[in-house]
């Protein structure tokens, strides 16, 4: 499966996940979550849109970076029992 794939399926995951969390995290980090999550596929299509191979390794370091933002965000949402770990790690 294609790499972009597997991420916009994490996105998919991530919004599942998030319409659980309380209402006053919607502007919290329900929608911290969300954008973190959705800036990763979206930074690999941009960096394969660009023209040079030094253009697309950047914004799969970007893409890499907001992996790390919803790892860290997801841990979060665990702590507060917002989610299980079991559903942290599908």
């Amino acid at each position: 499966m294609p790499l972009i794939q597997l991420e916009m399926n994490l996105v998919e995951g991530i919004y599942r996940a998030t319409k659980t969390f309380p209402r006053e995290e919607i502007y919290g980090l329900t929608s911290q979550l969300r954008r973190a999550a959705i800036s990763i596929p979206s930074n690999i299509a941009e960096g394969n849109g660009r023209p040079t191979t030094r253009n697309y390794v950047h914004f799969l370091g970007m893409a890499y970076g907001s992996v790390k933002e919803v790892e860290t965000q997801i841990l979060i949402a665990e702590r507060l029992r917002y989610i299980n770990s079991t559903k942290a790690t599908n």
